[in-house]
């Protein structure tokens, strides 16, 4: 028979060993700072982010901005505020957050840097992003093998578009795809009509699909009523989709006026339907349960003492420190790859095409 002192020794340890588990799955909240649900890619970053953190332990913390850096900023400071543990910030603007992140800093809070790479602050840890500048070199490497550069085809007309001037990304997809396109241009292959070229011409704020759509509309009227363009540089598929509708509202899509080879990048559905519709012709899968992963995996690393996992330690300059980076591998998709490189990799179901 258990006297009084043995049996509450015994519920104690019974306790501890209820208490134990969940208590070791409580590693604090992660705040995690995205930029808008208007793209069902940075859903996606969300929902896996999240699934990853939890399954380590983490609670989570998941705000989206709808592109409103203000908006972004409260988030981030109510962030700190509630004393979460790490921040995972996809920036907006990428140069709005020194005072912010300098709160952070201030109160030991650690923050990761998410596929955008923040600007103007000491205070960003480490970057995980895929190899943006081999993102545009797939991107005009699509362009080429659709039109055949690389036989000696040509002379192609080409218009460049790019993406928002206040994400470092952009700059990285178009010095990756002028890196393999600008050859064409000098020798005459490619010719752009309209003579708009570098990112202060061709850039297109808070990468919205409606200003594409206009600014394609205003090059086929100014420079396409009697000559027929044929590739255009688009460095995400919201872009091609405005740019596939202005093409289409001027008759491309027909026999007669056979759509131009157009980039794209992120995989989201409506263009891999568009790609399947002999539309857009291409685009750049960036799987972001890897990068969920690696973010996750910089989180747990720095909370814990040790070392996170990088690859790369001189490319990302913020303009006060090279961040230590993780960059992950982009695949270009077309009509040949898509069921492959989407379907049986688990990241989209066959039905979702149907």
């Amino acid at each position: 028979m258990l006297n009084v002192k043995t049996l509450a020794a015994a519920v104690a340890l019974g306790w501890a060993a209820l208490a134990g588990p969940a208590q070791a799955q409580d590693k604090g909240t992660i705040g995690i700072a995205m930029p808008t649900k208007s793209s069902a890619r940075w859903i996606a970053d969300g929902d896996n982010i999240v699934r990853v953190l939890q399954a380590k332990g983490y609670k989570t913390d998941l705000q989206y901005a709808d592109n409103d850096i203000p908006n972004q900023l409260a988030q981030i400071e109510n962030m700190i505020t509630k004393k979460e543990k790490a921040l995972v910030i996809a920036a907006i603007d990428g140069t709005t957050l020194s005072d912010v992140l300098q709160r952070a800093a201030d109160a030991g809070i650690k923050v990761i840097s998410y596929d955008r790479l923040i600007r103007g602050s000491a205070n960003v840890d480490y970057y995980a992003t895929f190899d943006n500048f081999q993102v545009g070199v797939l991107q005009a490497g699509s362009i080429e093998k659709g039109l055949g550069l690389k036989e000696g085809k040509g002379p192609f007309n080409i218009e460049l578009f790019g993406g928002s001037p206040d994400d470092n990304n952009a700059f990285f997809f178009y010095d990756g795809a002028m890196s393999v396109l600008k050859p064409y241009i000098d020798s005459g292959k490619l010719v752009v009509q309209s003579r708009q070229v570098g990112m202060d011409k061709v850039s297109t704020l808070r990468w919205e699909a409606s200003v594409a759509q206009a600014r394609m509309e205003n090059l086929l009227s100014a420079f396409y009523t009697r000559k027929h363009v044929d590739a255009v540089l688009s460095p995400y598929d919201g872009l091609s989709i405005g740019i596939v509708a202005a093409l289409k509202g001027v008759g491309y899509g027909s026999k007669e006026m056979p759509m131009p080879v157009i980039s794209g990048q992120d995989a989201e559905v409506p263009s891999v339907k568009s790609i399947v519709n002999h539309e857009q012709y291409s685009t750049i899968f960036k799987d972001t349960r890897d990068l969920a992963r690696i973010a996750a995996g910089m989180v747990d690393a720095v909370l814990s003492g040790g070392q996170p996992e990088i690859n790369d330690t001189k490319t990302y300059n913020n303009g006060v420190k090279v961040v230590p980076s993780y960059l992950l591998k982009p695949v270009a998709v077309d009509l040949d790859n898509w069921k492959t490189a989407l379907i049986d990799t688990g990241y989209y179901k066959a039905e979702q095409f149907k």
